[in-house]
C-alpha cells in the first residue's frame, strides 16, 4: 500500500493548481490558458516529452520509468469547463461570466498534474506512462479528435485508464464495474412542417402542434413498450418551439422538437434510432405534415474492459481498502467521451468519491479538494501495478 504521507505535499500543491484552473474556466477546444498551464508544469517537472496542440489544445506528457523498457499505458483526464454561471460564492469561484468548472475537470487536471510530478521524481516503474490532458469532453468529442490525430499510435499506447469524480460517493471511495459503465448519449432536433393558418379553421390546416402533442407522448412508448425493461433506455424531449405569444389565433406552420436518447447496449442504440425515425415519419404522415429529422450521434457506450477493470479495482483497493471500493457500481445514463478511447484500447474508467457535494453540471457544484490525494495515490498505485 502506498504511503499516504509522501503524497501530502503534492496534494497540497495540486489543490492550489485546481483553484487556479477553476477561476479561469475555458470551453471545448478553446483552452489556451489551461493548456499552457498544464504544459508549463509538465516541462518543469521534467517529463521526457511534452507535446501540445493535439486536437487544438490537447497536451500529452511522456514519462519513462527507471527500470527499463516495458509496456506503455495512458492516464487520461479532461480539461474543459461548462457554459454555466457559477453560484457557489467561494473565494476561488469562476472569474469568467457564464463559465464554470461544474463537472470537476479542474480537479481531474490537477490530480493528473500531481501524478506527473510524483512519477517524474520517482520513476520507479518499468515502461512508459503517457499522460493525456484532453479538451472538449463536454459535447465536443475531444477524445475522438485526439484519436483521429493519432495520439494512440504516436505514443504507442497499449492500455488507457480514466477517472471521474462522483458526487454522493464518499471521499476516499472508488467505484466501477466491468462492461457498460455509462450510456451512449444521442441528441435530436426535428421539425414538423404544415402550412399555417387560422386557429378558427383547424380543418383547413395541418396542425403541427397537435401532432407534436401526440408525438411527445408516443416517444415515451419506446422505452416502455419497445425495449426490454431490463435494458435501460431514456427518451427525453427537452425543447419545444412553436408559434408566437402575440399570435394566439394562429396555427403555426412548423414546430421544432429537441431532446436526447440514452442507451446502454450498442444493438439497442441502433434499434431505438430506427424506431424513433419510424415514429416521426409515421406521425407526420398521419397528420399530413412533413418531417425533417436532424439526428446527432453522441458519445458511444462507455464499456470497461473486464480484465482492465479488475486491475483498476485492485489498484483502488490497495489505497482505499476493500470496504471503500465498489466493484459492481450501477451503470449511469450519463455519457462520457472516454468511451472513444475504450473502443480502441483495453482500459477502464473508475469513479472517485466527491462526497456530499452538489451534482455534476449544477451551478453550486465544486470539486472536493479532499479527494485530490486519493486520486493521485490511485494513479500511482495503478502505474505500479501495470508497470511493475
Amino acid at each position: 500500500m502506498s504511503d499516504h504521507g509522501q503524497f501530502s505535499n503534492i496534494a497540497a500543491e495540486a489543490r492550489v493548481w485546481r483553484r487556479q484552473i477553476h477561476q479561469q474556466p475555458e470551453l471545448l477546444f478553446d483552452l489556451p490558458k489551461t493548456a499552457a498551464f498544464v504544459a508549463e508544469k509538465l516541462k518543469a517537472f521534467g517529463c521526457d516529452e511534452v507535446v501540445t496542440g493535439i486536437a487544438t489544445s490537447g497536451v500529452v506528457g511522456v514519462i519513462k520509468g527507471s527500470r527499463g523498457e516495458g509496456k506503455t499505458i495512458a492516464l487520461r483526464c479532461d480539461m474543459d469547463a461548462l457554459p454555466i454561471s457559477e453560484q457557489t460564492n467561494l473565494p476561488h469561484a469562476s472569474k469568467i461570466d457564464g463559465m464554470m468548472h461544474a463537472c470537476g475537470h479542474d480537479g481531474h487536471t490537477a490530480m493528473l498534474l500531481g501524478t506527473a510530478r510524483h512519477l517524474t521524481e520517482t520513476r520507479d516503474f518499468q515502461g512508459t506512462v503517457v499522460l493525456i490532458f484532453q479538451p472538449a469532453e463536454e459535447g465536443g468529442a475531444g477524445g475522438r479528435a485526439m484519436i483521429e490525430e493519432g495520439v494512440l499510435e504516436r505514443f504507442g499506447i497499449e492500455e488507457v485508464f480514466g477517472m471521474h469524480n462522483e458526487p454522493g460517493l464518499p471521499v476516499g471511495s472508488f467505484a466501477s464495474r466491468p462492461g457498460a459503465l455509462m450510456a451512449a448519449g444521442d441528441r435530436f432536433m426535428l421539425t414538423l412542417r404544415g402550412r399555417g393558418g387560422h386557429a378558427a379553421s383547424p380543418h383547413e390546416t395541418p396542425d403541427p402542434v397537435l401532432a407534436t402533442a401526440h408525438l411527445v407522448t408516443a416517444l415515451q412508448s419506446i422505452p416502455s413498450r419497445f425495449t426490454n425493461p431490463l435494458d435501460p433506455v431514456v427518451v427525453s424531449v427537452t425543447h419545444l418551439a412553436a408559434g408566437a405569444a402575440n399570435a394566439l389565433n394562429v396555427i403555426p406552420a412548423s414546430v421544432q422538437i429537441g431532446g436526447t436518447i440514452r442507451t446502454v447496449d450498442p444493438k439497442t442504440r441502433k434499434a431505438v434510432e430506427a424506431r424513433f425515425r419510424d415514429m416521426i415519419t409515421g406521425t407526420a404522415k398521419l397528420f399530413e405534415l412533413e418531417a425533417e429529422i436532424d439526428w446527432r450521434p453522441g458519445y458511444p457506450v462507455t464499456i470497461n474492459d473486464p480484465a482492465m477493470t479488475t486491475e483498476a479495482l485492485a489498484a483502488a483497493r490497495t489505497i482505499a481498502g476493500e470496504d471503500h471500493v465498489d466493484g459492481d457500481y450501477p451503470c449511469t445514463m450519463g455519457s462520457e467521451d472516454f468511451s472513444f478511447m475504450l473502443e480502441r484500447r483495453p482500459g477502464a474508467l473508475i469513479w472517485l468519491g466527491n462526497g456530499d457535494s452538489a451534482g455534476l453540471h449544477h451551478p453550486a457544484y465544486d470539486f472536493n479538494d479532499d479527494a485530490i490525494i486519493h486520486g493521485i495515490r490511485y494513479w500511482d498505485a495503478l502505474v505500479n501495478q501495470r508497470l511493475s
